[in-house]
C-alpha cells in the first residue's frame, strides 16, 4: 500500500510540475530598470511626480483627515475617526505612487514626506499587527465581523505600498508593518481557521507581491486560499442591500468555475489579477481556464471602444451583455487601471499579444482620460458622450481614482518590455532605454519613437557580446485590420498599407507567433530593428447588438480613440453627421492640448436658424481630438460615436 501511495504521490507531483511548466515563463522588466525618455509619457510622469502627487498630499493631509486618523489611532493626537471606512487605502496608494516616482525622479523632500507618513502608520499599528484606523477608533471590538467593510482591502494596499517603497528606497519600515499585518491575518484566517470572503478583492494580488519579495510561501498559500473561499456562500455580515447579491462581489460560484463577468468592475479586475498572479506561481490551470473564459466575456460583449469597462453607475460595474450606453457610461478610472493590471498578467501567462492590444487601448484611452493635462484634476467616471454637464474635479469623497491613475502612470515602465529564457519582448512603443539579461548575456535596448503620433519605431539591440535569441515585437491588432479581439467592434475598411519590419535597413525573416513578430538571429552590437506601423484614420462600427451605437461611427488613429468636442466645433458636438466616404486629414498641433494630432473632415452639420424654427444642413470642417484630452478646456459637449443619419442628431440641447 505504501508503494502504491508513493507512486500516486509521484504521479500527482509530476502532473503538477508539468502543469506549472506548461504555463509560459515570461517576466516583466521592472519599471526601475526602464528609463523612459518618451515625449508623450515622460512629461506625464514628471507631472505626476510633482503636481499630481502634491495634490494627493494636500488632500490627504490638509483637506481630509486621512493622515490625522493615523495620528489619532496612534494616540499622538486627540480626536475621532473622520471620513469613510476605506480611506486608509488612499494613503497607501499615494505612497505606492510616491515610491515609483522616487525611482523615476529622486526627490529628497518627497521621500521625507513619505517617511513622515510611514512613521505615523507604524505608530498606529496595533501590537498584534492589526491596522485599520476606522475599526481601531470606532469599533475596536468588531474587527472582522463584516466582510464588506474593506479591512482586507486596506491591508492589501498597505502591502502594495510597502513593497513598492522597499523596492524604491531599500527602507524596510513600512515593509515590516505590512509583514506584521499579513502574519496577523494569517493567524486568524486560512485552512482550519476562520472563513473569509473579502468584499473588495485586493489582498490576493498584494499577498503574491509580498511572497515574491520575502520568498515566504505562506503568503502565496494564503492568496490561493482567499481565492478558493469564493463561491461557497460563506460571505457574512454584509450590511448593504447590494452586497447580498453575491454576483456583485464575484462570489456566485468558485473562481475556477466562473464563466462571465459580473458585479463591481474594479473588484473583478483585482480578483482576476490576483488569480493570474497565483496561477503564474503555482501553475494552476483551473484559474487560467476560467480567466480566459471571463476575459472573452469582457472583451467580446462588455467593453467600450476606449477599453473602459463597467457601464452601470448603479453597481459601479456590469449589467447585461452589450449594455454599453455612451452618455450614461460609468467606466470608472480605477476599472481601466485594473484592465491594465489584468491584461498584463494574462500576457505574461500566455505570451499572446491580444492582451496587450486591450491593455494599450485601456491605457491610452479609458485610463489616461481619468487624469487632466494639468495633473491636478480627475475623472471618476469616463463617459463617451456629454451634453456639457461633466467636469473634472479636484478630489472625490471616495478618492480611489487619483492615486490609482498616479501609480499607474508612475509605474509605466513595468509594461514596456518582457523577458523570457529565449528572448526579449517589446510590448509598448515608448521611447526608453533598458538592459535585459538573456542567459548570461546583458543586452542594452534603446527604443526611439514619436508614438502614438507616428508609427516609426526603432530599436537598437546591443548585446555585450554576440548572442542568439529571439526578439518578440508586438504587432498591434489595429495595424493589421483588427479593431479589437473578437467582433464587438470592427474597422469599416482594412488598412490601405501594411506594417513593415526590417533589421539594419533590410527586410528580415520573421514568423508571426501569437501576434508577435519573432526575429531569431545572432545579434551583434549596433543591430537595429525598424518597425513602421500604418497610422491611418480608421472608422469603427460596433456590433448591432450595442443599441447605443447603431448607425454610428467612431474614429481611431493608431492606439488613440478620438472624439469631437464643442471647444473645437462652435460649441457643439451633437449636431454632426459622419457620412460614408468621408475624407480625413491629420496634422500635429503643438500648442493644442499639450500637443496632439487632430483629425479634420468636411461633413454635414445641422444648425438652427436665428428664428429658432428653421433647421438647415451645412457642410463644415469639424475637428476631432484624442478622447483622453477632452474636458481640459472647461465643460462642453463631446461625442465619441458620431451618427450616420439625421435621426440621431440633436440640436438645442
Amino acid at each position: 500500500m505504501k508503494q502504491i501511495a508513493s507512486s500516486l504521490l509521484a504521479i500527482v507531483m509530476f502532473s503538477q510540475l508539468c502543469t506549472a511548466q506548461s504555463l509560459r515563463k515570461i517576466e516583466p522588466v521592472s519599471f526601475a530598470d526602464v528609463d523612459i525618455t518618451d515625449n508623450f509619457w515622460k512629461p506625464r510622469m514628471d507631472k505626476v511626480a510633482t503636481t499630481t502627487l502634491q495634490a494627493c498630499i494636500y488632500q490627504t493631509e490638509i483637506k481630509t483627515a486621512r493622515i490625522r486618523n493615523f495620528e489619532v489611532a496612534a494616540g499622538s493626537r486627540e480626536g475621532k475617526f473622520e471620513g469613510i471606512f476605506y480611506d486608509d487605502s488612499d494613503v497607501y496608494k499615494a505612497l505606492e505612487a510616491i515610491s515609483y516616482s522616487l525611482k523615476n525622479k529622486p526627490n529628497a523632500e518627497l521621500e521625507k514626506k513619505a517617511d513622515e507618513w510611514i512613521d505615523k502608520i507604524t505608530a498606529a499599528q496595533q501590537p498584534d499587527g492589526y491596522l485599520n484606523t476606522y475599526y481601531t477608533l470606532m469599533f475596536p471590538d468588531k474587527r472582522w465581523t463584516d466582510m464588506s467593510m474593506h479591512e482586507d482591502y486596506n491591508g492589501g494596499h498597505l502591502i502594495e505600498g510597502a513593497v513598492a517603497y522597499y523596492n524604491a528606497t531599500g527602507k524596510r519600515k513600512l515593509l515590516d508593518v505590512a509583514i506584521k499585518f499579513a502574519d496577523y491575518f494569517d493567524s486568524q484566517f486560512g485552512p482550519d481557521k476562520k472563513h473569509w470572503v473579502t468584499g473588495h478583492q485586493e489582498l490576493e494580488l498584494a499577498l503574491v507581491k509580498l511572497y515574491k519579495t520575502t520568498k515566504d510561501e505562506k503568503y502565496l498559500k494564503l492568496a490561493d486560499w482567499l481565492l478558493a473561499e469564493r463561491g461557497h456562500k460563506r460571505g457574512v455580515g454584509y450590511t448593504w442591500t447590494e452586497w447580498k447579491d453575491t454576483a456583485y462581489t464575484q462570489d456566485l460560484v468558485p473562481v475556477k468555475q466562473q464563466t462571465e463577468i459580473t458585479g463591481h468592475a474594479v473588484r473583478a479586475m483585482y480578483l482576476y489579477t490576483g488569480a493570474a498572479d497565483v496561477a503564474a506561481q503555482t501553475g494552476d490551470r483551473g484559474y487560467m481556464n476560467a480567466m480566459k473564459t471571463v476575459w472573452d466575456d469582457v472583451v467580446h460583449r462588455n467593453m467600450y471602444i476606449t477599453g473602459g469597462i463597467g457601464s452601470s453607475g448603479k453597481n459601479e460595474g456590469f449589467s447585461v451583455d452589450y449594455d454599453l450606453p455612451n452618455e450614461q457610461a460609468y467606466c470608472e478610472t480605477c476599472a481601466s487601471v485594473g484592465m491594465v493590471f489584468w491584461n498584463q498578467r494574462m500576457n505574461l501567462l500566455t505570451g499572446e499579444s491580444k492582451y496587450f492590444d486591450v491593455l494599450e487601448r485601456s491605457l491610452y484611452n479609458g485610463a489616461l482620460d481619468g487624469l487632466s493635462l494639468s495633473g491636478d484634476r480627475f475623472f471618476y467616471g469616463n463617459p463617451l458622450a456629454s451634453t456639457g454637464k461633466h467636469f473634472r474635479r479636484e478630489w472625490f469623497g471616495t478618492a480611489c481614482c487619483p492615486s490609482n491613475i498616479a501609480r499607474l502612470v508612475a509605474s509605466l515602465g513595468d509594461y514596456v518590455y518582457n523577458k523570457s529564457a529565449d528572448g526579449i519582448w517589446v510590448n509598448l512603443f515608448v521611447e526608453s532605454n533598458t538592459k535585459i539579461e538573456i542567459g548570461k548575456t546583458k543586452v542594452a535596448i534603446a527604443q526611439k519613437s514619436n508614438y502614438p503620433w507616428d508609427g516609426e519605431i526603432t530599436l537598437s539591440v546591443n548585446p555585450e557580446k554576440k548572442a542568439k535569441f529571439n526578439a518578440y515585437v508586438r504587432i498591434p491588432g489595429w495595424a493589421t485590420g483588427e479593431a479589437v479581439p473578437g467582433d464587438l467592434y470592427h474597422f469599416l475598411k482594412a488598412p490601405s498599407s501594411k506594417f513593415s519590419l526590417m533589421v539594419n535597413g533590410k527586410g528580415t525573416e520573421y514568423k508571426m507567433e501569437n501576434g508577435y513578430a519573432v526575429i531569431n538571429r545572432e545579434w551583434r552590437k549596433g543591430d537595429m530593428i525598424q518597425l513602421n506601423l500604418p497610422m491611418e484614420v480608421q472608422e469603427i462600427a460596433a456590433k448591432e447588438t450595442i443599441a447605443a451605437n447603431v448607425d454610428r461611427v467612431a474614429l481611431q488613429r493608431g492606439p488613440l480613440v478620438y472624439c469631437v468636442e464643442g471647444a473645437d466645433n462652435d460649441g457643439e458636438a451633437w449636431n454632426i453627421l459622419l457620412p460614408e466616404n468621408t475624407t480625413f486629414k491629420t496634422s500635429f498641433q503643438k500648442e493644442l492640448l499639450n500637443g496632439v494630432v487632430i483629425i479634420k473632415a468636411e461633413v454635414p452639420v445641422i444648425t438652427v436658424g436665428s428664428d429658432k424654427q428653421t433647421v438647415s444642413t451645412q457642410r463644415k470642417t469639424i475637428t476631432a481630438i484624442p478622447y483622453y484630452s477632452w474636458c481640459n478646456r472647461g465643460s462642453n459637449p463631446m461625442q465619441v460615436w458620431l451618427p450616420r443619419t439625421i435621426k440621431d442628431v440633436k440640436v438645442n440641447y
